[in-house]
């Protein structure tokens, strides 16, 4: 068979081995303590996130009680899909993508991909070093080759954008074609208290020459990009609202922008 059209068996154990890995990521579990609790074998593990695993329903049973989720959301085939099968959650440092988007991709059993990351892997360097080696229309090459290469190897997933991708068009269009784009929105004195309880302002004190503090520029960024992350499919405000209420936002905001029909 052509390679290029899988066998319906190997997309289901693609299917499965992404909804393992994307557990892993949102409970931040190695594999080596998912091996222990189902006493099941990296190796074999390993090899299930990989889609190449023939699993029996036996040890699949035990991988589920390890990971305390439902055997039936891990075997279930996927019907209908929400439109485009992706989520992309942009907006400002400090609005949540990070902590809502793993939880979100684990409710969709999708793997969470935050686009930072994938920016260090193309570039081979830490972000602050890819800025400071290559200069910023270097990063935006290596962030515009990163998505497409998520978009291209995944066809579901829930992918945190930098918060300054809106500022590329081309890039920005990527991402609205391809997935269904939701700005978390916070107020500036929202932005600025997670950003300092995260420890570092560095994205915000670089370009902070002759303001008096970050909270002024974290306005400026706001303002500036508005109308830009205006253009996403739907808008969750974060601001003063616990986890749970944002998380629970989210997932309202995804399934009415991508209804599944009935």
């Amino acid at each position: 068979m052509n390679a290029a059209h899988p066998r319906p068996e190997s997309l289901y154990l693609s299917q499965l081995g992404d909804r393992v890995r994307a557990w892993r990521a949102a409970q931040r579990m190695t594999r080596r303590a998912l091996a222990a609790a189902s006493r099941i074998s990296e190796r074999y593990l390993a090899q299930l996130e990989a889609g190449q695993g023939n699993v029996s329903i036996l040890l699949l049973r035990r991988i589920a009680h390890a990971m305390e989720v439902p055997l039936e959301i891990l075997v279930r085939e996927h019907g209908a899909e929400p439109k485009r099968g992706r989520v992309a959650l942009v907006g400002l440092r400090g609005a949540g993508k990070s902590t809502l988007g793993a939880k979100l991709a684990l409710a969709m059993t999708a793997p969470f991909v935050e686009l930072d990351r994938e920016v260090e892997r193309e570039a081979g360097a830490p972000l602050g070093e890819v800025f400071s080696m290559y200069g910023q229309d270097a990063f935006r090459r290596f962030e515009r080759k990163a998505l497409a290469r998520v978009l291209k190897q995944l066809p579901r997933a829930v992918i945190a954008a930098g918060g300054s991708l809106v500022n590329d068009p081309e890039t920005w269009r990527m991402l609205l074609d391809h997935c269904t784009c939701v700005w978390l929105k916070a107020s500036p004195e929202e932005h600025m208290k997670r950003v300092m309880e995260q420890g570092d302002l560095r994205p915000f004190a670089g370009k902070m020459q002759g303001r008096s503090t970050a909270l002024d520029e974290i306005r400026r960024l706001l303002a500036e990009r508005d109308a830009l992350y205006a253009r996403a499919d739907a808008v969750v405000d974060t601001s003063g609202k616990p986890l749970k209420q944002s998380l629970a936002d989210l997932k309202r905001s995804v399934a009415e922008s991508h209804p599944v029909p009935a």
